[in-house]
């Protein structure tokens, strides 16, 4: 027996499906993501943290779910949207469906969702509040007015929440990461520069990332200061991603102005590239329905190289705000937005989408090793000037 389901917007705009997840409600800003893979991953982002994820794809569950997969210790989005999801699981690496991953999780999601309809409403009138409902958990009006009631994710710091509470290790053998073990998948490098990295709801890719290029990685809560991080004594700084508004992250702005005056390495990536650039004096916008799939263009500035990014985030930093010490490095080739910038001077990067997931699948994995590079660089100008 299927349990009814209900999307509520804030418009007023009703969507009925089924529940194929959690019982119960959930509230959160709706975006639609056009990747055709790796919804586990999607679910799993922090960066997705208080969003209700709408999956254009037709059929997703069909390789089911298993804890290799996942970014974060659970699932960190608000809920989920789909068309459909199969009945059977076909994969060998899948531990569970992904309906049972849902349930066991708390995620409330419905299927059998108008998901063509709900994009192009999205698309045209922009990401909406709404609330996802479960079962008989509230009725039509009231999921509308908890829709209302959620307040959007403008003015929203959400890096605080789903940070860390203390610092960590993140290394192969046996990696340390919020008190869970896992062994080696293959043969790493021997830790060579050290990374303090910064978890605004950092992907666990990402510091695998970084490791697969010998670096050895630390990782701190999105609120420590810039005084703790310099008595750890990294060759370079990298600056995670993660959910919500960059503006009110004014801690993480005051670090980062540390460390560029500080002529550290510094490498950003997605909410860290925003951070980074409202640091050095440019401004954040809200985009009208963001950016969320895996299959968008990105050109490379300084080698005309076209890439195939991965991107995950609803904010943008204007490039008409940009001040003269940062240079524009990469442009989205859908609507023209910045991308990634490059100080003038200085060995500080960042790039708005996700180089770690691989959608291209590794022809955007030369931003760490320019992050890599730099930190050599530093370290062979210090070794000279000894």
């Amino acid at each position: 027996m299927t349990t009814p389901g209900l999307l509520a917007l804030a418009d007023g705009t009703l969507y009925r499906g089924v529940s194929v997840g959690a019982s119960g409600y959930a509230v959160g800003e709706v975006v639609f993501n056009t990747a055709m893979t790796g919804y586990q991953e999607v679910l799993s982002d922090p960066s997705y943290h208080q969003q209700i994820v709408t999956l254009t794809v037709s059929h997703v569950g069909n390789t089911g779910a298993n804890p290799d997969d996942d970014e974060a210790a659970a699932p960190q989005c608000a809920g989920l949207i789909v068309r459909d999801v199969p009945r059977r699981t076909s994969s060998w690496r899948a531990t569970e469906s992904l309906p049972d991953y849902l349930a066991r999780s708390g995620v409330v999601a419905l299927a059998e969702i108008d998901t063509r309809a709900l994009t192009r409403r999205l698309r045209d009138h922009g990401s909406q509040d709404g609330c996802l409902v479960a079962g008989d958990a509230l009725s039509p009006e009231e999921a509308v007015a908890a829709a209302r009631a959620f307040g959007g994710l403008a003015g929203a710091d959400l890096a605080k929440v789903v940070s860390i509470v203390q610092r960590t290790t993140w290394r192969d053998g046996s990696v340390r990461w919020l008190g869970e073990v896992h062994a080696a998948t293959h043969t790493r490098p021997e830790p060579g520069r050290h990374v303090v990295a910064y978890d605004f709801g950092v992907k666990r890719n990402i510091l695998r990332m970084l490791v697969d290029r010998g670096c050895r990685v630390t990782v701190v809560p999105a609120e420590t200061p810039a005084s703790e991080v310099m008595a750890l004594a990294p060759d370079g700084v990298f600056l995670s991603n993660g959910p919500g508004d960059p503006e009110p992250v004014t801690y993480a702005q005051e670090a980062i102005r540390a460390f560029v005056a500080a002529g550290l390495p510094v490498f950003g990536i997605c909410l860290g590239h925003q951070l980074l650039c409202l640091a050095l004096g440019a401004r954040s916008l809200k985009m009208k329905f963001g950016h969320h799939g895996a299959n968008h263009p990105v050109r490379d500035h300084d080698t005309g190289q076209v890439l195939i990014t991965s991107q995950n985030h609803g904010f943008a930093i204007d490039a008409a705000t940009l001040p003269e010490a940062l240079r524009v490095t990469h442009t989205s080739l859908f609507d023209g937005s910045l991308q990634g910038v490059a100080h003038a001077t200085l060995p500080v990067r960042s790039f708005q989408g996700h180089p770690e997931a691989s959608p291209g699948p590794h022809e955007v994995g030369y931003l760490f090793d320019r992050f890599v590079h730099d930190m050599d660089q530093r370290a062979a100008a210090g070794a000279a000037h000894a």
